[in-house]
């Protein structure tokens, strides 16, 4: 099956597709009017939908059915340093998308090896991943930020860091209170300074550990994004094929 992505409705009971879904509808897959095609808007519904006008630039849809597909709750805020490497944060994006996230925050700390990202490209992903796993909901990528700015800035009440260094912490299963919202924040290859983890502590942060073995950057992300989602038996919503 293959989704569809419609950020914004024209009308009431009529979508285009942009010139990239249109060329992918018309050309790849051969896709006629009349046909019935599936598409969301990446803000919690489902469409199906009729081909009334074929072009490989701009395709119109007819919109004959509408859900709407519950929130996911509780709600995953993962902020990310990222990698050097930006196939691995790419890669990161992806799994985190199938696996269930609400919300990713690029934060650059003193270890980070990576000061700049494309925030484009990286929204390509995120919308693949999306309609890849058949999800009604995209992440939210928000703007990047400084380690300080986000720190101090993020207002979450259950809000974690994953540490390395030496430090009386706990296993994230042991501490985050099954059923409610939390933010998990996850440091570059170098992980974070003494002095981000003291800034971090003295602003309400809890130092986490994520288990025994080191991981790199996006193999936390993803084991903190597994943990949260399997200790709430998450259910993931998703078309029916």
């Amino acid at each position: 099956m293959n989704l569809f992505y419609i950020p914004e409705i024209s009308a009431e009971n009529t979508a285009f597709l942009n010139e990239e879904e249109s060329r992918h509808c018309i050309k790849v897959l051969r896709m006629q009017v009349g046909d019935i095609v599936q598409f969301t808007d990446g803000k919690g519904h489902f469409f199906n939908a009729t081909i009334s006008g074929a072009s490989h630039k701009k395709t119109q849809l007819h919109i004959i059915e509408k859900t709407a597909v519950p929130r996911q709750t509780p709600r995953l805020h993962i902020a990310i340093a990222p990698t050097k490497n930006i196939n691995r944060t790419e890669w990161f994006l992806e799994k985190a998308t199938e696996i269930g996230i609400y919300k990713i925050t690029p934060v650059y700390s003193f270890h980070s090896e990576r000061k700049v990202i494309k925030p484009e490209r990286l929204e390509k992903i995120l919308v693949s991943a999306m309609k890849q796993s058949l999800k009604a909901r995209l992440p939210i990528l928000e703007q990047e930020l400084s380690f300080t700015d986000y720190i101090q800035n993020e207002n979450e009440k259950n809000r974690y860091f994953a540490y390395c260094g030496e430090m009386d912490k706990r296993l994230l299963q042991q501490i985050y209170p099954v059923g409610e919202d939390a933010t998990i924040l996850i440091g570059p290859e170098g992980g974070f300074s003494p002095e981000e983890a003291a800034l971090a502590i003295s602003h309400g942060w809890k130092p986490v550990s994520l288990g025994s073995a080191r991981l790199r950057t996006e193999t936390a992300g993803i084991a903190a994004c597994h943990t949260f989602n399997m200790l709430n038996e998450t259910e993931i919503y998703t078309i029916k094929e």
